[in-house]
Order: C-alpha cells, then structure tokens, then sequence
C-alpha cells in the first residue's frame, strides 16, 4: 500500500522536479549558436523527449583533442572534420556509430550533395559514420586592405621572399597544413609524404624528411616568415593568414576585406561532419538524429554559407558560392587524408625542429 502511494505521488509531481537528460554536443566555436539550441530543444519537448542539447565547453581543437574527448565518453555528438574519422588506424572509428540514413529523423539527409556523403575515409563497413555538415578550403587569405592584388604571391614559393617576413600567420598545433605549404612549394603535392608512407614507400619517406633535407630546409624558411602562431583559429592581426575560412565573414564585418590567395597551386579542401557516439541508443539516438536533421535543414545551412563562409553540403540553399564559382570545389583528390601514423610522425618532427629553429 505504501508503495502504492509512493508511486502515486511521484507521478503527481510536476515533470520540471525530475531531471532532464542532456544530449551533449562536441562542437568547433561558432558552428551551434545558443539560439539554435533553444529551437532544438523545443522540437524535442513539441515531440515529447525528456532530453534537452547542451553544448559541451572546451571548443574543438584537432584530432588529438577531440579524440580524448570522445574517448573520455564527454560528449554523445560530435563534429569531426571528416579525415579524422579514419586517423591513426581509424581509432576514432572505433567510437562512432553508423548513421541510419533512412531514419524518419533525417528527413533533410536527402538532400545532401551525394557525392559528399560517401567518402571512403568515413565509412565502417561501407557505412558512413558522419552527417555532412560544411566544407571550405584551407588556404592563405590575404587583407586587401593591407595588400594590393596585384602585389600578392602567386605561388607558395614565394611566401619565403624577404617582402612577407613576419607578415605570415600560420596554424601552431595543426601542423599538417604547414608542411603541405612547403610540399606545394618544392612542386609537390600537398599530400605528398603521406602517399609515400601510405604506398610502403618509407625509405623515400625518412630521406624525403630527414632533419637536413631539402623539406627540412623549407619548412624551417617557412617558419621563420611567420609573425604569429596560432592554436584555435587565426588572430587575423597579419597581412596573410592561414586559415579555415570560417571566420571571415565576421572578421569583414568589422572592416576588413580578407579573401582567399588564388595560388598556382591547388588548394585543399576539408569537411565537417556530424557524428554519433557508439553508447547512443534509444530515445537519446532519436534526439540525436533530431539534431542533425535540423542542423543540415535550410536555415542552418544558410547560415553555414552566409555567416560562417563556408560552403553547405545541402541543396536546400539558395546560394553556394565557393561551390557555384568551381563546380569541382570538392574534388576528391583535394580532401585531407587520413594521416598514416608514421607520416604524421615525420610531420611533427619537421615542425618541432623548424619552430626550435626560430626560437634560438
């Protein structure tokens, strides 16, 4: 009887006295406004989950970061650049989930790019572990308020001219990007190494980077141009930095006229994505799903082109213009590998020896 009356009054209780799940998302600065949850989170009470989105502090940083994160079970979504899916013996794989693609959750999941939502390096099984969320080009812009067109650099090799010493900014912890500058500069491909490692080609490799090579040699000219190093995201204090793009729009905003530098060379692309953690399950992967439908929904995705300066991976958008300007933006030949974990080695001993270089 006791019992009977115990469960009578709990059920009596306002539901506001219970706590609420949360659906913890994993996310890089600016990509999950606080308005946007607030809209989530009333889908999910209109739709009856006890479950309320709440964005996880610190910020996305790299893969080794996120990938700790993740493995520490301290987030239930995340938004993994793709070629991190398949690092390192695809160790962050092991933490995903595949994505249930024709879930009634998903509903705007038909109108990604196609070509977009199949690359190899993100799939388990030939099933993907990510939800396309935006892409754009990592390369070098430029203040044409600070620069004239006319004067900028027209190929890598040019960057190590005495005219751009400390006028470069570069990525401090990323340093992938770095040594790719300084591959395109020699007249290799920025992937290079990496397709030597990948391909058992470890000899040409190790003498390809050994510590007084010609790669060594140029990455260290390289870094002794740079003004800045950063971890996060650029300053945007410099006349030329490296950067993801993300940030552009906002930091023309406030007067600047920050574009993108059209090298000889080509420049690489990266995308990302929305993924699931392994433990998700039940009402929690619903809500999940419920998510990442609204945020590759059109209003989202504007905002992905419109305030993020990056390039949607949906079709609902009006404008995509990075993607409308080169149809061929998201070549696949351009996409950030999954690094071999020795050419990731290698990578990391050329920068360490080029930045105690510059410190002496």
């Amino acid at each position: 009887m006791k019992i009977f009356f115990i469960i009578c009054i709990l059920f009596l209780l306002p539901r506001s006295l219970f706590a609420t799940e949360k659906l913890r998302i994993f996310t890089w600065e600016w990509y999950v406004l606080e308005e946007e949850v607030k809209e989530v989170n009333q889908l999910l009470k209109q739709q009856n989950y006890d479950i309320e989105v709440e964005v996880i502090k610190p910020w996305a940083e790299g893969p080794e970061q996120m990938f700790d994160v993740i493995r520490g079970d301290k987030c239930d979504i995340s938004f993994l650049t793709v070629n991190y899916i398949g690092m390192q013996k695809a160790r962050t794989a092991k933490l995903l989930q595949p994505i249930n693609t024709s879930s009634p959750r998903l509903s705007n999941y038909k109108h990604l790019r196609a070509e977009l939502t199949n690359l190899e390096m993100g799939l388990q099984d030939k099933k993907p572990l990510y939800i396309p969320f935006g892409g754009g080009a990592y390369g070098l812009w430029a203040d044409r308020n600070k620069v004239k067109e006319s004067e900028l650099p027209s190929s890598y090799s040019d960057l190590l001219s005495p005219k751009w010493h400390k006028k470069l900014s570069l990525t401090k912890t990323q340093v992938q990007p770095n040594v790719a500058i300084a591959l395109m500069s020699l007249g290799k491909s920025p992937f290079y190494l990496n397709d030597l490692v990948k391909n058992g080609k470890m000899e040409e490799a190790n003498e390809l980077a050994k510590p007084n090579g010609e790669l060594q040699k140029r990455v260290n000219a390289l870094y002794a141009q740079v003004a800045t190093f950063w971890d996060g995201a650029p300053f945007y204090i410099n006349i030329i930095e490296a950067s993801y793009g993300v940030e552009i729009i906002r930091e023309n905003s406030k007067g600047a006229k920050w574009g993108l530098i059209h090298f000889k060379e080509p420049n690489t692309v990266w995308m990302d994505t929305i993924n699931f953690h392994k433990s998700l399950s039940g009402k929690k992967l619903e809500a999940a799903e419920i998510f990442a439908n609204y945020f590759i929904g059109k209003k989202v995705q504007t905002r992905v082109v419109e305030g993020l300066s990056m390039v949607s991976v949906s079709r609902l958008v009006d404008k995509n213009p990075l993607l409308d300007e080169n149809p061929k933006f998201f070549d696949a030949n351009l996409f950030w590998p999954p690094y071999e974990q020795d050419a990731d080695n290698l990578i990391l001993r050329l920068s360490n020896i080029a930045m105690k270089a510059i410190s002496k």
